[in-house]
């Protein structure tokens, strides 16, 4: 048997009230905290450390608990987190039609094209490396499993999961592994 309880279950089943907010300030709350970073284990602590080390049973008796431990982290975390707020409030002065429309259509334009056609820059980069020239695949090479040519070495551009899987095809070229960061893409090759 499975069961799935809901965080306002388990709210609910411990009796814990559920704090109201007027609509979409959640959200707003919780990207000036991200921002800010308000709630990390450096302001707030290493809550799940805390929690191992806490003998008590009851919501009082954890905040209790938590405060003597770590007395300014609430102001401190709500300092944080105002300060973001203030700033995001400023930021939203700004915002017009314009400025959301460049936001959209560099999102649906752009980084669609990036995120579908970054092997393109990753053989480039790794043929610069290589004092080399590069080319993307024809369709009678992709049906090989080849990508793209570095010089003469034809070169499959996988994410670095696919190391992890028991594949059946077997392609003999070099392969150029990445995984994406929020920055970017980390490639790994070996040739």
């Amino acid at each position: 048997m499975q069961l799935k309880l809901t965080n306002n279950e388990i709210r609910k089943l411990l009796e814990i009230p559920e704090p109201e907010f007027p609509k979409y300030t959640r959200q707003l709350i919780n990207l000036a905290n991200q921002n800010a970073q308000g709630t990390r284990p450096k302001v707030v602590g290493q809550m799940s450390d805390l929690i191992q080390e806490f003998s008590g049973k009851t919501l009082e008796e954890w905040q209790d608990w938590y405060l003597n431990q770590h007395p300014d982290a609430i102001s401190n975390a709500t300092e944080k987190v105002s300060t973001m707020m203030e700033l995001l409030k400023e930021a939203m002065t700004q915002i017009d039609k314009e400025m959301i429309e460049t936001w959209v259509r560099d999102l649906v334009i752009v980084k669609t094209f990036l995120g579908l056609k970054f092997q393109a820059a990753v053989m480039k980069k790794i043929a610069q490396l290589k004092n080399s020239d590069y080319r993307l695949a024809e369709p009678q090479e992709e049906s090989k499993g080849i990508d793209g040519f570095i010089g003469e070495r034809p070169v499959s551009v996988k994410p670095i999961t696919y190391k992890s899987k028991a594949l059946p095809e077997e392609i003999k070229v070099d392969f150029i592994f990445y995984e994406k960061k929020k920055s970017g893409v980390v490639i790994e090759f070996d040739f």
